[in-house]
């Protein structure tokens, strides 16, 4: 089946760019991009996009789920719908996130992930899991429960590994209480990638934990040591190491706007990221629900447990795009890799998405008005979803 996008104006993750031309798709996936092509398949589509935008479909690193459904409980029945509703948003690629919960759980549901992963025209593609829980410190656990918690067991986390495997893993955790980095090592040596997350760590011991070879920050400001003029903490290892990448949930809640515009001018425009940590009221409105064994309560699309911590998001991805556009008073072209080429770089999976380029998914997003953009079509894997 072939796709041929014409009159577009093209982005160029490399560029970060527009271009007019035309795009094919073929078998789902980029066939080719420039001017004047022309489809092969007498049955091919033909999408007139009438000087429209095309942008790579967003890459969600941190989602624990939306439309009343969660990665760490849901069925195969729940995984297709929420891979069809993340793809209508235009959040073409998922890293389903798993939070602190019994290692049973977290098998159980990593055999779920695992067995409904195949790509699909028209749905969202869980590229791996994002093991957000167990191993976190207990001062800075956020909406996670106390009693799920565990230390940095190297011995457990290969075990644990072993069943989240083949797909690729992304594991946040407090690595300042990861004794001789033996868990790092672990977790390195299984080919995780390594975040740090909701930690209690100094400056000096994130730093230490980057060059050793964690790779980037959760949800940066949040779940971790604040800033002070006498001790940095874990934020400014996280705006100031320029090697590692640094996620930001651009709501509204989580983070003021003018903290978002700060970090976009100290971080190096390739190592920002936009996640939602949405949960499983994201589209879903406001009422009870939960998340990483606490009780979750969320009015006007704020969602706090019991104590009144925020506990995860309602935000849709392309949502996070515009606001961070708005936070941060920078154009389309430079927000956009936050949410495409960039996670796709950090967790190992630019081979297969995160850019219109040729041999990619065929994951792409038609976009009006790039100033203030507005989202009129998605296709994933090739597949037309909205």
């Amino acid at each position: 089946m072939e796709i041929l996008f014409q009159n577009a104006n093209i982005y160029s993750s490399a560029d970060k760019k527009f271009y007019t031309g035309d795009l094919l798709v073929r078998d789902g996936k980029i066939a080719a991009v420039g001017t004047g092509l022309t489809a092969v398949a007498c049955d091919a589509e033909i999408v007139d996009c009438t000087g429209k935008y095309l942008l790579p479909g967003l890459v969600d690193g941190h989602t624990h789920g939306r439309n009343c459904h969660d990665f760490d409980h849901t069925d195969e029945a729940g995984i297709n719908h929420m891979r069809e509703e993340y793809a209508k948003i235009g959040t073409t690629t998922v890293m389903a996130t798993l939070a602190s919960q019994p290692l049973e759980t977290l098998y159980k549901a990593a055999d779920m992930i695992n067995n409904n992963r195949e790509v699909t025209p028209g749905k969202a593609t869980i590229a791996g899991i994002h093991m957000e829980g167990r191993y976190l410190s207990e001062a800075k656990r956020g909406a996670h429960a106390i009693p799920l918690l565990a230390p940095l067991d190297p011995e457990e986390l290969t075990a644990l590994l072993k069943k989240l495997l083949p797909l690729p893993i992304h594991l946040s955790a407090a690595f300042e209480l990861d004794e001789n980095r033996a868990f790092l090592k672990t977790a390195l040596g299984m080919g995780a990638t390594c975040s740090m997350a909701h930690t209690n760590s100094t400056y000096e011991e994130a730093s230490e934990a980057v060059a050793a070879g964690v790779k980037s920050f959760t949800h940066t400001f949040n779940a971790m040591r604040a800033i002070h003029h006498r001790e940095p903490g874990t934020t400014s290892a996280a705006l100031l190491q320029d090697d590692a990448y640094a996620e930001f949930i651009c709501d509204g809640e989580h983070l003021h706007p003018a903290i978002v515009k700060m970090a976009s001018r100290l971080k190096p425009a390739d190592k920002m990221l936009l996640i939602t940590d949405s949960m499983e009221a994201a589209g879903a409105g406001d009422g009870k629900y939960s998340i990483a064994g606490l009780d979750v309560f969320v009015k006007n699309g704020r969602a706090v447990n019991e104590e009144g911590s925020l506990a995860g998001s309602t935000l849709n991805l392309f949502d996070g795009v515009r606001n961070c556009m708005k936070f941060t008073g920078k154009p389309l072209e430079e927000v956009l890799p936050y949410a495409s080429a960039n996670p796709a770089a950090m967790l190992g999976i630019s081979h297969l998405c995160g850019a219109l380029e040729v041999g990619l998914r065929a994951d792409i997003l038609l976009v009006s008005n790039k100033e203030d953009p507005v989202l009129e079509g998605v296709w994933a894997a090739g597949g037309r979803c909205r």
